[in-house]
């Protein structure tokens, strides 16, 4: 059994925003020559969440419009007695910051449309981090 981790680090420039990372995983998946066992992507973060998804223009203002839905930036928070973004922290209940991505014969077992997401909900931020971790042959 293999555990392999690496980070991936980038800077967001919106409030709400979707990074696709797709290139980024498969890069470090190829570069360790796995071959059987899951990925975990992980966003260490309290205000952003992995969505697995089409990245498509349409959709991806959609995912941000039911982000919305569920926990609007001006809604009437508790938290935001705190620090005025309960809004981001709710949607990473809602939508988690991570994903399991079982690999085989050195792929990911994503769909033909599926895509790797990270979805910033208080940004802009200077640096965001995803873990990719590798457990496996």
């Amino acid at each position: 059994m293999r555990v392999l981790f690496e980070e991936i680090v980038f800077g967001t420039k919106r409030k709400e925003q979707i990074v696709d990372i797709t290139g980024d995983v498969r890069a470090i998946l190829n570069r360790w020559g796995v071959q059987n066992g899951i990925a975990l992507v992980f966003a260490p973060h309290a205000t952003a969440s992995i969505v697995l998804n089409e990245n498509e223009p349409g959709l991806e203002r959609d995912i941000l419009n039911l982000f919305n839905l569920i926990a609007p930036v001006d809604g009437d928070y508790h938290h935001n007695r705190v620090d005025m973004n309960a809004h981001a922290h709710l949607r990473s209940a809602a939508f988690p910051p991570y994903i399991v991505i079982p690999v085989r014969n050195g792929k990911m077992l994503l769909g033909a449309w599926q895509r790797i997401m990270f979805v910033e909900n208080d940004g802009p931020r200077a640096r965001r981090t995803v873990v990719v971790e590798y457990l496996g042959e």
